[in-house]
């Protein structure tokens, strides 16, 4: 942090329209970082685009994903039995979901079934997943977030390898959360949300992880949660409860801030947009998705990889 990160511009681009809100008990409950109560009447998360520049997101505590128009509406595709979190989109359209009570999902688009892809590794069940990544190899990296703090640094980072393999990178993590590769791929960007900091680890030749380093640490908040980067290696970052989007280059200097008046809790980010230079933002306490218009076009995703 040596000067000051330029302000970006954010504006509404969608929201859960009030058709789709829960109301009264149904609402989620969260405590805000002031220790008052916010009622949320959705809980938006895991945006992802697919090649028809709709935009895929998931409501946490009703187990329902959304598809979201170009226009902005809003279309229930799905509704289950889980803690959806994290959406990614394979190249041949399959929906991988990351769930918080069912683990690892595939989504079909078309009927809106929602079947079990893997729960468990080496005979040990996973506690709880968040979020994932694709490789342009088709390998897949996913957090195992829930159990894990500070105090009990257990959470996991897998890779599920497109031939099927399934690995643990690392098994301490406090809170791994939202997940990103460099440009390269030779770069793994965890979100290790209750150390308040995003941690950086190598990918070894041998497909190993070397040494893992922090590589930027927040204050304040309730951590960093999604990631996303850009073709220049520069790392967004959705900081959860601080109500803020941070734009860190590679070498770790703080550059933008896209700050967002409508409430504290900015949870997942995904490029889209003409020239793939829009980032969309989903924001927890308004119920709606954010864009802001970025300096760089963002890193192709594996969905849309030819």
């Amino acid at each position: 942090m040596l000067s000051q990160p330029q302000s970006l511009p954010c504006s509404i681009f969608a929201s859960v329209p009030g058709s789709l809100r829960k109301k009264g008990a149904e609402r989620h409950r969260r405590v805000d970082s002031r220790g008052g109560v916010v009622y949320l009447e959705s809980f938006l998360e895991g945006p992802s685009f697919d090649r028809q520049g709709r935009l895929y997101c998931v409501d946490v505590y009703s187990g329902r994903i959304f598809r979201v128009s170009p226009e902005g509406r809003f279309d229930v595709i799905a509704e289950y039995d889980g803690r959806p979190n994290g959406l990614k989109i394979h190249r041949d359209g399959r929906i991988f979901i990351t769930d918080r009570k069912r683990m690892l999902l595939l989504l079909d688009p078309d009927s809106g079934a929602v079947t079990p892809l893997l729960d468990q590794a080496d005979a040990k069940r996973m506690r709880g997943l968040n979020d994932l990544v694709f490789a342009g190899n088709g390998d897949l990296y996913f957090t195992d977030f829930e159990g894990a703090s500070l105090q009990t640094p257990i959470g996991c980072v897998y890779r599920l390898a497109a031939g099927g393999r399934l690995d643990c990178l690392i098994d301490n993590v406090p809170g791994p959360n939202g997940i990103a590769l460099s440009p390269a791929e030779n770069t793994i960007y965890v979100a290790a949300t209750f150390a308040n900091a995003i941690w950086r680890m190598p990918i070894m030749e041998d497909g190993k992880v070397g040494k893992v380093g922090a590589f930027f640490t927040f204050s304040g908040g309730s951590g960093p949660d999604g990631l996303a980067v850009d073709t220049e290696g520069n790392l967004w970052v959705a900081h959860a409860g601080f109500g803020t989007v941070w734009g860190i280059s590679p070498r770790g200097e703080l550059r933008w801030a896209i700050r967002n008046e409508r409430g504290d809790f900015v949870t997942n980010l995904a490029f889209g947009g003409p020239g793939n230079r829009s980032l969309f933002i989903t924001e927890a306490d308004a119920g709606a998705i954010l864009r802001a218009e970025l300096p760089a076009p963002g890193k192709p995703m594996y969905s849309h990889a030819d």
